[in-house]
């Protein structure tokens, strides 16, 4: 036998010696070249083929046997596992279990899904959702960063120094209410930005939309009901039907939720009233101090606890922001996430909520996941502590404020006067009104077929009539491409007035999130 095994080992490559003869070992077991049962030479020996330390190949053999490639046997040597054998294994195991069952039925799904989670209840999206087909499709519907404005080098540099500070550490579980590296970055970024808070008054969850369910399971209890505005995010209505709330409409002006539509609907059982006062989704409305400060007079008054979802922390178009309802009254539960600001694949969350809330949010928080990722907390942490979040947002913030000026610049040109919009002040997102003759779902196929993807009004609607419109997200296209898509959107909006009106259903399509 070849005592080397075959191994080519490349001191110059930036990967470790150790790492490549694992590599090289586990692509032979993998490749059926060294079956079941296979002797690897003795450590001494396969060193000496290899003229590499007898150490290194004692750490790579070791590292295979904690994969599950190889086995030892004390004074026998080191073997190849049935790797192929124990997934043969549990195949056998599951036909057996049928083959054993006596008569089968098939199994009754349909009736075994709980009513809550159908699809079809969950479908507001799904009717809407469908992959661009191509970069000539102008993607106004996703609401997140464009590639080029993804801190992914920083980033890189912050996880790779997490890993070489403080190594297997960061594999670990983290604990249920998060790292406390972590949750004190989180706390002193809250406090910057007005918002009062410690460590100890911070849950890290994965990404705001876990935080929003755990607040959810927190405080319903099926049939209660949750007050949101009648054209809200999309994601909360799921979340709350899902809690096995009743959501309750609330009629909005250009301010956001109408005093004397709260007073009305106010009932014993409300739970809470979900609110997004910063850069609203879907209007990219923002709520005046005076209506902030009304709302948490009305909370305190009737004792429903207001809900804080800042998506988009930190995003303000046209300073000065207004102040966070969390900083007006203690009792508002706040939530955000990193999200939006850094990289969407990293669900970095967090909720800040009174203490006897809390308490419940980390008890559910490790039921539901045990914790969030630790070594991404750890990067988040990294990535404030060096300072690179304001500097990134300094720079993102520029970057959407001309992209936001392009979008209005080209409505204004291409749209009908009919349609009406608002520059937002703060967030990613601008809601164009259309009118009432216009039919939106008609006007979503026509946008496609000129090759701009919109969110129309259906989508975030938590009534029956939603206010025509549809949502155009500007962070993740250039200045230039949004333009293009406010011209197409415009050629689509004169198509379709140009015609007689007709209803029309959304096609179906590929699923890609909305958010």
């Amino acid at each position: 036998m070849d005592q080397s095994l075959g191994l080519k080992l490349d001191p110059r490559r930036d990967e470790p010696i150790h790492r490549q003869i694992f590599d090289q070992v586990v692509a032979r077991i993998e490749a059926r070249a060294f079956p079941a049962g296979f002797k690897l030479p003795p450590t001494r020996v396969l060193a000496g083929a290899l003229g590499a330390h007898r150490n290194t190949v004692a750490r790579a053999y070791a590292e295979l046997e904690s994969a599950g490639f190889v086995f030892g046997s004390v004074g026998r040597g080191t073997f190849v596992g049935d790797v192929d054998g124990a997934r043969a294994q549990a195949v056998d195991r599951g036909a057996v279990a049928v083959a054993d069952g006596g008569q089968l039925r098939e199994m009754p799904w349909n009736d075994l899904v709980a009513r809550a989670a159908k699809p079809e209840l969950l479908a507001r999206v799904e009717r809407y959702a469908r992959r661009a087909s191509g970069p000539q499709v102008i993607n106004l519907a996703r609401m997140q960063p464009s590639a080029d404005l993804l801190p992914d080098e920083l980033m890189r540099r912050c996880v790779a120094r997490v890993f070489a500070q403080y190594g297997p550490e960061t594999l670990t579980y983290a604990p249920p209410e998060g790292v406390l590296r972590t949750r004190t970055q989180i706390a002193l970024e809250l406090a910057a930005r007005g918002v009062p808070a410690t460590a100890d008054d911070v849950l890290v969850t994965s990404g705001s939309q876990q935080a929003l369910d755990l607040v959810a399971r927190s405080l319903v209890n099926p049939g209660d009901a949750i007050m949101v505005e009648a054209t809200t995010y999309s994601g909360a209505l799921d979340i709350f039907a899902l809690a096995g709330a009743r959501v309750v409409s609330v009629p909005s002006d250009d301010d956001g939720p109408e005093l004397a539509a709260l007073e009305r609907l106010t009932r014993p059982d409300v739970k809470a009233l979900y609110l997004m006062p910063n850069g609203h989704n879907p209007t990219g409305r923002t709520m005046s101090l005076e209506r902030r400060r009304q709302l948490v007079l009305w909370s305190r008054r009737v004792s429903i606890p207001l809900i804080e979802d800042d998506y988009a922390a930190g995003v303000v178009l046209d300073p000065p922001g207004e102040p966070h309802l969390r900083a007006l009254d203690g009792d508002v539960i706040h939530m955000s996430t990193f999200s939006k600001r850094l990289i969407p694949a990293m669900r970095i969350g967090y909720v800040v909520a009174p203490k006897e809330l809390s308490r419940s949010l980390r008890s559910l928080k490790r039921v539901v996941d045990l914790g969030t990722s630790s070594i991404l907390q750890h990067a988040v942490a990294e990535f404030i502590e060096r300072g690179y979040l304001r500097a990134h947002m300094t720079k993102v913030v520029r970057e959407y404020r001309a992209r936001r000026d392009a979008l209005a610049a080209a409505l204004t040109k291409h749209l009908p006067a009919e349609c009406t919009f608002q520059s937002p002040r703060h967030g990613l997102v601008l809601w164009v009104s259309l009118p009432p003759s216009l039919d939106v779902d008609a006007l979503y196929q026509e946008a496609l077929k000129q090759g701009v993807l919109v969110s129309p009004s259906p989508m975030w609607s938590a009534g029956l009539n939603p206010r025509p419109g549809v949502r155009l997200a500007f962070c993740a296209e250039s200045p230039e491409r949004v333009a293009e898509g406010a011209r197409r959107l415009g050629k689509a909006v004169k198509t379709l007035s140009a015609r007689a009106p007709r209803k029309a259903e959304p096609r179906s399509g590929a699923v890609a999130p909305f958010v």
